[in-house]
């Protein structure tokens, strides 16, 4: 479950962030109040590719306060295709310090940290816990197991996003007692895993799949709308379909079978 702060906790926005978030702020069920948590939010975000580039960059306009991004790649040629926060300039450098650059850029009202390694079990256990959402927009199911584990254990919403060809994937797990995790989900489909490399992505499709994942999270930082909590949302862009399928949770699962 997103961690909100308490009232007394909320920092009040200054009149530069009400006008420069007031087109967000008239939306009635955001409102001012739904804008001061996004302000007093801590999202870690786990990859700077194509998804992490798409939902930083919306996070960070619509004033997230906090960001921790980490990657361990660099920028090469190929990722310009897609990843819109690096630029040919950046070519060689550290995509979480390039990343940074532009959204520091983007809003220089928030908070970015950037981590440039591969994070081992307790590194990501111990990130976990310092916040209140995290972003899944690796392409690694081992990592993605291991959030899901350390989520879980913290009671840290989950968002959960993939790109592939023309087609994309977002849900979201809460980890309320009767929903399910991401291993309930990955058991689904088993170990087998695609790469951009070996099959391709359209570059607005990344960026359709990560806009959703970044809505959900405004959505749960905010606490308004209805989110894909327990439904994974399936994008085809081939023929512009959109469905939904429930993700039930798994009884004999390995992580939450045992909760109830």
């Amino acid at each position: 479950m997103t961690q909100i702060p308490q009232d007394n906790e909320v920092d009040i926005l200054t009149d530069n962030e009400m006008l420069r978030y007031s087109r967000q702020i008239s939306i009635k069920a955001m409102d001012i109040e739904g804008q001061e948590k996004l302000k007093q939010a801590k999202v870690l975000v786990i990859g700077a590719g194509g998804l992490g580039c798409t939902v930083t960059q919306y996070l960070a306009v619509a004033g997230v306060g906090e960001m921790t991004i980490v990657d361990f790649d660099t920028v090469e040629l190929s990722n310009l295709q897609r990843q819109v926060l690096h630029q040919d300039a950046n070519i060689g450098q550290a995509k979480v310090d390039s990343a940074k650059q532009t959204l520091a850029q983007l809003n220089p009202l928030i908070t970015i940290n950037t981590i440039n390694q591969f994070l081992d079990e307790d590194s990501i256990d111990a990130l976990v816990a310092e916040h209140g959402l995290v972003l899944d927009c690796t392409d690694n199911v081992q990592v993605r197991e291991q959030l899901n584990q350390s989520c879980f254990k913290h009671k840290v919403s989950f968002i959960s996003a993939a790109a592939i060809r023309m087609e994309g994937t977002v849900t979201v797990f809460d980890y309320q007692a009767s929903s399910p995790c991401y291993h309930c989900y990955s058991s689904l489909f088993g170990e087998q895993q695609l790469t951009c490399v070996e099959s391709g992505i359209l570059a607005p499709v990344v960026g359709l799949v990560g806009c959703i994942q970044a809505t959900e999270a405004i959505k749960a930082i905010s606490q308004f709308g209805q989110g894909l909590n327990g439904r994974i949302l399936m994008i085809d862009a081939m023929t512009m379909e959109f469905r939904e399928m429930k993700l039930p949770k798994q009884t004999n699962c390995s992580v939450c079978g045992g909760e109830k």
